[in-house]
């Protein structure tokens, strides 16, 4: 474990993430913030960062939203005018930061991206194939992606932060949500059945089976989704012989913070609403591919319960799926029994009543 630097008055952490990536780098930040209490912490992300974390309490002072950079926000080869990256650089080298932390993969465009911005001390994570850094953690491998991250802070003399809420709700959060789902005295069970990658899809009607056990035993059961994923959401909701609340396209980011805080239970695939769940406290079933569990487990799991899928080939084609990926996109979950996730919810619900 290394010491905590002297003087350092201002920290730089890139990782221009998606919902559920940001939600791994939260026990890092808070370590961060815990070893440097008066250091001013620059997050460097995308817009949504900004609008998500403005006015929200937690270990970020502010986001500096970077412009698309090839490799670092937008795909390697994207052909990109280079003057906005450029003055963005220079605005942050102006900012004389004291530490500048590397969050974002394996570093090999992240880490000369990070190096540029002129901080007295850069450390990261390092791929065989990237530039190295001052100090850094090898990455490769299958590994849990908190844990990982949390080694990059202790370079930085940063101990791990353990608590059992890492993301605040605030009372914005809580009034969208009352808009879209007044508060009532029912318990309430939130499923999710979207994600980015239909391979961590649970089938509609394996989620439909556990929404009706759950409401026969006196739950209000709602279904979120994007409006992108709503005939998926109406695909579960159709499928239930108990009344279910389509949430499709109603919620913000925020407010599905507002309405996890309220819920009894989150059944989700392994997507951003499940991480943003475990990080607020919501107790939570997550339906898991294996190496994605392994990635992603919470550090705590008090209130997290995972159902596993062992499925190595494809369904459609029969390709192993661990070191290359086909071209299909049928649901590596599939296998995973609704009598199984349903036992684990009904569990999950009486040990945190």
């Amino acid at each position: 474990m290394n010491p905590a630097l002297p003087e350092v008055r201002k920290i730089a952490v890139l990782r221009p993430s998606a919902v559920g990536d940001f939600v791994f780098a939260l026990p890092a930040l808070h370590a961060f913030r815990n070893a440097y209490p008066e250091a001013q912490i620059v997050y460097i992300g995308k817009q949504w960062h900004a609008d998500f974390l403005k006015a929200r309490p937690g270990p970020v002072d502010r986001v500096a939203v970077m412009p698309p950079t090839p490799g670092v926000g937008a795909p390697p080869d994207a052909q990109l005018p280079e003057e906005p990256g450029r003055q963005f650089i220079a605005a942050m080298q102006r900012e004389r930061f004291d530490l500048a932390v590397q969050l974002f993969g394996g570093g090999r465009y992240s880490n000369p991206y990070v190096a540029a911005l002129g901080a007295g001390l850069c450390i990261g994570l390092k791929a065989p194939d990237a530039a190295p850094l001052d100090q850094w953690v090898p990455y490769g491998g299958l590994a849990n992606t908190r844990l990982r991250l949390l080694e990059v802070a202790e370079l930085a003399g940063a101990r791990a932060w353990h608590a059992e809420h890492e993301l605040s709700v605030t009372g914005g959060d809580r009034q969208q949500a009352a808009r879209v789902l007044p508060v009532a005295g029912q318990r309430l069970v939130l499923l999710q059945p979207g994600s980015s990658d239909a391979r961590r899809c649970w089938p509609p009607a394996h989620f439909a089976a556990v929404g009706d056990a759950l409401a026969q035993d006196g739950a209000l059961v709602a279904v979120n989704g994007t409006g992108h994923e709503a005939p998926l959401v109406r695909a579960v909701v159709k499928a239930m012989r108990h009344r279910a609340i389509d949430l499709s396209g109603e919620l913000s980011l925020s407010g599905l913070c507002g309405l996890l805080e309220r819920c009894a239970l989150l059944i989700s695939n392994d997507t951003g609403p499940l991480h943003l769940g475990l990080a607020i406290g919501t107790p939570c079933v997550g339906i898991y591919w294996f190496t994605n569990l392994i990635e992603s487990a919470p550090l705590r799991q008090q209130r997290h319960r995972s159902a596993m899928s062992h499925r190595v080939h494809c369904p459609v084609c029969g390709a192993e799926n661990l070191k290359t990926r086909c071209a299909h996109d049928a649901s590596f979950v599939a296998d995973v029994r609704p009598d199984e996730v349903t036992a684990l919810a009904i569990e999950l619900l009486r040990s945190t009543a």
